[in-house]
């Protein structure tokens, strides 16, 4: 969806979280912005535009919502695209090698061996992707804050955030209080529960 009213169909390629690529129904590709996307569906997922500060200037990013409701959840960074290549057929290539040495015995060395692959490092193995980021927006109260998931983050943090963002809950709020570890499926599950109490 370009806005309110405009509507692209076609079938997603992928998305560089600055840009989204579209294959038209003509089968023409078109790359749009993410400031000129309001949001778009794309295996299941939705990606909604904000805008975000990026080196001291404004600009709008796609973000995949994990949870929407009183509370939003979002996450940036993971891997999107579509169904990697296969990968090419191993090559295996012998080498042969031979020395002469010159060593107080005298001497004739041979020796050989195998490469598998010729030689070269794939890739795709080693990437391993970008690292997911997740923000937390309540609309109304500031802009969206990134809490920080992995493993050395300041869990005090998260948590203070949590409890800002998650207000007007007891209950909510002491099973915050009482927990010492976050990740992204604990915290999507606290503002789940949130949204469900206050639709």
């Amino acid at each position: 969806m370009t806005d309110s009213v405009n509507f692209v169909r076609g079938t997603i390629k992928g998305t560089d979280y600055a840009t989204v690529s579209l294959i038209k129904d003509d089968q023409v590709e078109v790359i749009y912005k993410a400031k000129d996307v309001r949001e778009f569906l794309w295996n299941g997922e939705t990606y909604v535009s904000k805008p975000i500060i990026n080196n001291k200037k404004a600009e709008n990013r796609f973000f995949k919502v994990v949870e929407m409701g009183a509370v939003n959840m979002y996450t940036i960074g993971e891997q999107t695209t579509a169904a990697a290549a296969p990968e090419k057929r191993v090559r295996v290539s012998p080498q042969v090698g031979i020395g002469l040495g010159n060593g107080g015995f005298g001497g004739v060395g041979f020796g050989g061996g195998i490469t598998i692959g010729g030689g070269r490092r794939n890739a795709a193995k080693q990437g391993g992707g970008r690292k997911a980021l997740y923000f937390i927006e309540k609309p109304g109260t500031g802009p969206m804050l990134e809490v920080q998931l992995n493993s050395g983050s300041d869990q005090q943090r998260v948590k203070q955030i949590l409890l800002d963002k998650l207000s007007n809950d007891e209950d909510l709020a002491e099973r915050i209080k009482e927990t010492e570890q976050f990740d992204a499926k604990s915290v999507a599950a606290f503002i789940k529960a949130y949204n469900l109490m206050h639709k």
